[in-house]
């Protein structure tokens, strides 16, 4: 099939347009240079032939939606949108590069850098799924690369969109990403689904093809849809990929959503064991913390004031003691506290004169000390908060039954935080499991001495592991 010329660029006021940067099935995008302030930009504009009002009302959504989502670190920067005079809906957008999806195929890119890459784009599908958003359209060439080598997902939720105006086009480019209840037309997308994507995504840049793709077959459609739908994934066939990886992504791409991760959140905390594996720091996850992110500019404003001691009637809000008048004398300033200076030889030196300036010595003395008891107090309250807070509780009640031919092992919550896993450890191959699940099962055969350790995981740190938990099967 030919391909279809790039459309007309548009005029838009306070943009030159340059050249064509790229064309897609709804949409073209063009280098333009902005003149205020002066920068180059991505614009992506709309298709005359399948905008109607409908779909400028859709585009208008999520051109608002995509602005919210990136503020993201990992997320394409939307500068404006508009609608250019020939009425094409535009986006304005920060001018990245689309160099990984060229590169994962033709060279070997380091299991680390990769690791990197999707715990950073993992970020970035949660945070849009903690918004109620499905980006729907996962793929290596929807992670592109700042000028500083950082990676940010596209296209949030511009081909969901159209698909779900009737233009399928779009969804079936991104068959090799795409679930099999996705293909199948059981759902129009899940987080489950989207975890599926995500696996898919990162096997592709560690194979340097689609999980389902076979060098040398016919790799058509058909042929693709075929193999997804009976979750037959081919090796990846590098010897640095650990099994545990591999295996991994084996159990994100599952054909049963259910036995997936059960979030986005969970499957980059078992990519972030994984690094630990293999010995190379763990990339932070990139999640806004609910409680900052959702606060108006006033209420940080309140939660960020010093308050002051009941009955306070300095602006401050600190209780504030009057400074008493000293009588005429030989005084000095010393910061906030004047002390008395050496006595000179004229004026009076009496028993009630060293009296009085000893008590005054005293008092300073005992109001140094409460100052000093109160800020060792407040160092240690503060101590204490972070390291309750801070604490990451312990699996202590391990549980075991039997079935025909599996162990179901169960532990009572200790006291989990929203984004905690459990990461459990098997004797069985299966190491570095994370999960929320309170239950974890083991197939086995009579004979078969089965152990496990649960260890809970917060933003990628682990516990104290729980004592090993050792089952006989069939005993």
């Amino acid at each position: 099939m030919a391909r279809r010329l790039p459309s007309q660029p548009p005029v838009l006021p306070g943009f030159s347009h340059i050249h064509i940067l790229g064309s897609g099935g709804f949409a073209d995008v063009f280098l333009y240079e902005q003149n205020m302030p002066r920068r180059q930009v991505a614009v992506k504009v709309m298709l005359s032939e399948i905008v109607n009002d409908q779909v400028r009302q859709m585009f208008q959504a999520e051109a608002n939606l995509m602005a919210q989502l990136s503020s993201h670190p990992s997320i394409l920067t939307v500068y404006q949108a508009g609608v250019s005079a020939d009425g094409r809906p535009y986006l304005v957008m920060e001018l990245c590069s689309p160099s990984l999806s060229e590169r994962y195929r033709r060279e070997r890119i380091p299991v680390p850098d990769i690791l990197q890459i999707a715990v950073k784009i993992g970020s970035a599908v949660e945070t849009a799924h903690r918004a109620g958003v499905l980006h729907r359209d996962i793929k290596p060439s929807n992670i592109l690369l700042t000028a500083y080598g950082h990676p940010v997902l596209s296209d949030f939720g511009i081909a969901s969109t159209l698909s779900e105006s009737g233009h399928r086009e779009a969804i079936g480019m991104s068959i090799p990403w795409s679930a099999p209840e996705v293909l199948m037309d059981e759902t129009p997308g899940s987080v489950a689904s989207e975890v599926w994507s995500l696996a898919a995504t990162v096997y592709s840049l560690l194979a340097g093809r689609s999980p389902f793709e076979i060098p040398g077959e016919s790799n058509k459609s058909t042929d693709l849809i075929g193999r997804i739908n009976r979750a037959k994934v081919q090796p990846i066939g590098r010897s640095d990929v650990p099994e545990s990886l591999e295996k991994y992504l084996q159990k994100a791409m599952s054909r049963r959503p259910e036995a997936r991760p059960t979030s986005v959140m969970e499957f980059v905390r078992g990519l972030q064991a994984i690094e630990t594996e293999l010995g190379v720091p763990q990339t932070p996850v990139e999640v806004a913390v609910d409680d900052w992110a959702l606060a108006t500019v006033g209420e940080l404003g309140d939660r960020t004031r010093i308050r002051g001691i009941a009955g306070s009637n300095h602006p401050s809000g600190f209780r504030v003691r009057r400074r008493r008048r000293f009588a005429p004398g030989n005084y000095e300033p010393v910061g906030t506290v004047f002390r008395e200076s050496e006595p000179s030889d004229t004026g009076p030196h009496t028993k009630s004169g060293v009296r009085s300036r000893g008590m005054r010595v005293l008092a300073w003395s005992l109001v140094v000390s409460a100052v000093l008891v109160v800020t060792l107090g407040v160092v240690a309250t503060i101590v204490l908060v972070r390291s309750t807070s801070d604490r990451i509780p312990r699996v202590t009640d391990i549980q075991a039954s039997q079935s025909i031919d599996s162990i179901e092992f169960s532990w009572s919550n200790p006291g989990l935080l929203p984004g905690d896993s459990y990461q459990i450890s098997s004797n069985q191959g299966t190491q570095n499991s994370i999960q929320q699940s309170t239950s974890f099962s083991v197939d086995a055969k009579p004979g078969d001495r089965v152990c496990i350790t649960v260890t809970v995981n917060r933003e990628g740190k682990t516990g104290e592991p729980s004592n090993q938990k050792c089952v006989e099967f069939g005993g």
